[in-house]
């Protein structure tokens, strides 16, 4: 039963397709991952400010273009942009191929490689999260991105193993070409998709003033701009956790590819566990966006005093795990509670966030490597996601009336709580704050039952804004 809940949106046939097609070209994206550090290493002798740099300008795009990206994936055919993406960044995969494998390449190309995939990624990114509600139902969306998650962390479990060993035995350029290669799966995958099967969103027209209108709707969401909050806190380190492993490796260690390849293979299997996890959900709860924040941070500041090799890439599982955790849970709460017609605008702030503070502390993680070594950048990063996260929680928890006693199970919560009433107040209460706790309970399970769109139009942007809120609230409680 458990597994066949696991994989239920597999049973649509037009997500079927498309995960078959990301499944098979994920492998490839994490080959070129892996490739693409190795090979600055190798040609600026070990320099984290040059991996960092590498790093910042992949990202740097998003963070600058992000929001017009949204706009466009709002605008346009999903599917038919992905297709272009995706051949796009087939056709740079093999260009620096070439280079490396003429033995012409040079840090300055893989910068410019760097940055043009970037570029790419500000449409291929939020068209990628818009183009899965139109083929599953609101119901299976949750399960639909957790998958989507896993495939994606396969890739990052078998991708760079296999990188670990290609670039060992024939160098990082035949690695890109093959990754170059691998995008064909998913564009043959896009054109076997049935149209008339999607659900698509109404297109939106072109005119002035989009991005700031999806800016005003994001900024009338309390909810959304603490969780973006969020976002950006944790990711500023986490983030960059290839480049801090790829120095612990090869800075601290002294080992080779091969043993690269296995770190990273690590993190990625614990990814995998986690959104297989997550696909068992049948819906995200804030608990466990705070739960696999908080841990993740924990996980780093316990890799960085790890002595040896072996038992740092053991502490890399249960790091991906809680990372993992936090990312799916925290993705689909933002698919599941905007307005359709603003999913690429918003989902595209949520990537800009997300990914765009990776070119910011890229550098950082860099500089405090190359200064204080490796196992600093590890400590701070750990350091500071658990110091903000920390924070946020209990903002949080103030702003949502949550008592630390509510987070714990019923069985621990003490006399006190066990004698509430259903309504959510003492026996005997029955004046507004019983009221209010009743009111934000049925607002919540009235939100995890209806359409994203029907809950938040109909009765005006207050009403929408204050449901989110409340859902946030019950969903800390329970």
């Amino acid at each position: 039963m458990r597994r066949a809940a696991m994989f239920r949106s597999l049973s649509v046939r037009n997500y079927r397709i498309y995960a078959l097609g990301q499944l098979i070209s994920n492998p490839g994206t994490w080959m070129q991952r892996i490739a693409q550090d190795w090979l600055v290493l190798q040609l600026s002798g070990g320099s984290g400010i040059a991996l960092g740099m590498t790093t910042a300008l992949q990202f740097l795009p998003m963070l600058f273009f992000g929001l017009w990206g949204g706009a466009m994936v709002d605008r346009f055919d999903k599917r038919k942009l992905l297709m272009l993406t995706q051949a796009s960044m087939g056709v740079l995969a093999v260009g620096l191929g070439v280079l490396a494998v003429l033995g012409a390449a040079e840090v300055w190309h893989v910068y410019v490689f760097a940055f043009g995939l970037g570029m790419i990624t500000v449409l291929d990114n939020p068209g990628r999260q818009a183009f899965v509600p139109e083929m599953v139902d609101r119901d299976l969306l949750p399960n639909a991105i957790a998958l989507n998650s896993a495939s994606f962390q396969l890739g990052r479990v078998t991708g760079p193993a296999v990188a670990g060993v290609l670039i060992g035995l024939i160098g990082s350029g035949p690695v890109f070409m093959i990754n170059g290669l691998s995008f064909a799966f998913t564009i043959v995958a896009l054109l076997m998709i049935r149209t008339a099967d999607l659900n698509p969103t109404e297109r939106l027209p072109r005119g002035k003033g989009q991005i700031r209108e999806g800016l005003r709707y994001i900024g009338g969401r309390r909810d959304l701009v603490l969780l973006l909050v969020l976002a950006g806190s944790v990711q500023f380190f986490g983030a960059n956790g290839q480049t801090q492993i790829a120095l612990m490796v090869n800075n601290v260690f002294e080992t080779g590819a091969e043993a690269f390849g296995v770190a990273a293979a690590a993190l990625a299997v614990g990814a995998l566990a986690g959104a297989l996890l997550a696909a068992r959900r049948e819906r995200p709860r804030l608990k466990l966006v705070l739960i696999g924040s908080m841990g993740f941070g924990v996980a780093q500041l316990v890799a960085g005093l790890m002595p040896g090799y072996v038992a740092f890439v053991l502490v890399l599982v249960p790091m991906g795990v809680l990372f993992m955790t936090f990312v799916t849970t925290l993705n689909a709460t933002f698919q599941m509670s905007v307005d359709p017609q603003m999913r690429g605008r918003v989902m595209s702030m949520f990537l800009l966030v997300f990914m765009g503070v990776a070119p910011i502390g890229a550098p950082v993680v860099g500089l405090i490597a190359d200064v204080f070594g490796p196992q600093a950048s590890l400590f701070t990063g750990g350091a500071v996601t658990m110091v903000v996260v920390s924070v946020l929680s209990v903002l949080l928890m103030r702003t949502k009336g949550v008592a630390v006693r509510d987070l714990l199970p019923r069985r621990r919560r003490g006399p006190e709580a066990e004698q509430r009433v259903p309504g959510g107040g003492r026996p005997g209460d029955h004046g507004d704050g019983a009221d209010r706790e009743q009111h934000q309970h049925g607002a919540a399970q009235q939100l995890g039952a209806r359409p994203a769109e029907e809950a938040l139009t109909g009765e005006g942007p207050d009403h929408q804004h204050r449901g989110a809120e409340q859902q946030q609230g019950a969903e800390l409680r329970g």
